[in-house]
């Protein structure tokens, strides 16, 4: 039988495996026989930094305290092994034990009931009771898991996140009902994050956010992105982060989206009845005030189409039969393998073509998003994430999920931000052009289409954006295209003939934005 080593240090984990026994059981086990003196343990913690992969959410590092062990020889009291010293339960004790750490951070937080403070306050406190910055975060994910203590931070779809001055953390009171024992944390930490606006200005948006949802609630109203944008007095970046972060914060805060694209927020206060009147109030305000800006941003899908249409040769679009039947057929309708900013299970794609340069060369497919307005970094991400989590033309990887190959996506804008500017790792600014482009996203311009009219012959005074703004519908743009195509001198009557037609239509729009409706 081979002897027993006395000098082979392990940690807790390496008995845990060994043994196949619970972590609980191999503690409680660890600690008798540390007490009974059967076996020793190092004087200090040793400290290991390790790197953990978690898949797509990436990998995170820490810096992890841990304890070696060995059995006790029977002629001495304590030993050294590899520059570690490993002492008995009682060796080094002077007079009455120390308190632990983890009791003096759980006497804190219970003494401060009602209170709440950020893992670094924390720290700062306790500094003078032996406390170090790893100790704090340890202790209360410990106290966290018996539900003794609230942790809060910023919500993710994945988890939370501490703010700059670590996670906000208060007791919970075991012996008052669970639910409103939680109810008074989370109003302790509320109230630390409202007196901390004066100070931070993204907070101060947050609370803003809030305060003006809950107004919007009692009045039985739904309160808009523009309106929280306007109110904040900031750009819409800055208003779409303070959003965001709003909702992380305050999870009872709802957003709903008003025909797929309008973005509306409310409180769950709101009664269901209510709440769908509300809808259906906003739903007839955006079908009429929003109408403008519907019409133009069809026609100009139309436009470009036509465009691509004429000038691509052998360009086959798809096609797709929708249940609303005046949604045109060639707008695709493509399925997610993972939500994108809002959609979950799919998203709609402007037009699909396909071109085949032989019979015997692979075809490619080129995939249209069009928007009128100025076009923004964020609107680029859209559809690039859009295109590679479809089941149509994205595919898995080893280095994730990227897009097919044979498929290029086409982004066509009424205007780009020329200021825009793209800082990119280890790299100077680039314009919003040139991103694009590192993506494989091609960009259409109205000014492309301009020229393409001038070479047909079309004076200055014809443009795109024009016959855009002036078209009833889609059909009636490609009708105008068409038509000053074929014959360009006679482009000015033909936009003549589009006015007196639609002067109804001009008028109706006017009418419904000079109204005062909310």
């Amino acid at each position: 039988m081979n002897a027993i080593r006395y000098d082979i240090p392990r940690t807790r984990r390496q008995i845990v495996k060994e043994t196949g026994l619970s972590q609980k059981k191999v503690d409680n086990a660890l600690l008798r026989l540390l007490k009974t003196g059967k076996i020793l343990r190092s004087e200090k913690p040793l400290r290991e930094y390790q790197r953990i992969f978690k898949g797509r959410g990436g990998t995170t590092s820490n810096l992890r305290n841990y304890y070696l062990y060995i059995l006790r020889s029977k002629k001495k009291g304590t030993a050294e092994i590899n520059g570690v010293t490993f002492v008995g339960y009682e060796t080094g004790r002077k007079g009455k034990p120390k308190e632990s750490k983890a009791k003096i951070l759980l006497c804190f937080l219970r003494d401060n009931e009602g209170l709440a403070f950020y893992s670094r306050e924390i720290l700062d406190r306790l500094k003078n009771d032996r406390l170090k910055p790893s100790d704090i975060m340890t202790n209360v994910r410990l106290f966290e898991k018996k539900g003794l203590v609230y942790v809060r931070g910023y919500r993710t779809d994945s988890g939370q996140t501490p703010f700059r001055e670590g996670y906000l953390v208060t007791w919970i009171d075991p012996e008052k009902p669970r639910e409103r024992a939680l109810e008074e944390a989370i109003q302790a930490t509320n109230k630390v994050l409202t007196n901390k606006a004066t100070k931070n200005p993204i907070v101060e948006r947050i609370q803003t956010i809030r305060d003006q949802i809950i107004e919007a609630t009692k009045l039985k109203d739904l309160i808009s992105f523009d309106f929280l944008q306007n109110k904040l007095s900031c750009s819409s970046y800055e208003a779409e982060s303070a959003i965001k972060r709003a909702l992380q914060l305050y999870p009872d805060l709802k957003e709903i989206k008003i025909f797929g694209n309008f973005r509306y927020y409310y409180h769950p206060d709101f009664v269901q009845e209510e709440l769908h009147a509300a809808v259906i109030m906003k739903e007839n305000y955006i079908r009429k005030i929003k109408g403008r800006a519907n019409r133009i941003g069809h026609n100009w899908e139309a436009a470009v189409e036509f465009f691509i249409d004429n000038l691509t040769t052998g360009a086959k679009f798809w096609t797709q039969n929708h249940k609303n039947k005046e949604m045109d057929s060639r707008r695709i309708t493509v399925y997610l393998v993972k939500p994108v900013a809002g959609r979950r299970k799919n998203a709609e794609l402007d037009r699909i073509w396909e071109v085949s340069p032989g019979p015997l060369l692979s075809s490619t497919t080129y995939v249209l998003e069009c928007k009128w307005g100025l076009v923004r970094k964020q609107d680029i991400d859209y559809f690039f994430e859009v295109l590679r989590n479809s089941k149509e033309f994205g595919i898995d990887t080893p280095e994730g999920r990227q897009i097919k190959q044979g498929v290029i996506g086409v982004f066509a804008g009424s205007a780009f931000n020329p200021d825009e500017k793209i800082r990119l790792k280890n790299e100077l600014e680039i314009p919003l052009a040139s991103y694009a482009a590192r993506i494989n996203i091609q960009l259409l311009k109205t000014s492309d289409f301009n020229e393409k009219l001038r070479q047909r012959g079309c004076l200055k005074g014809v443009s795109v954006q024009k016959i855009c703004k002036l078209a009833k519908n889609e059909n009636e743009t490609r009708k105008c295209l068409e038509l000053i195509w074929q014959d360009p001198s006679k482009a000015d009557e033909v936009l003549a003939d589009v006015v007196k037609e639609n002067t109804d239509v001009y008028e109706f729009e006017n009418m419904l934005e000079r109204a005062d409706v909310s």
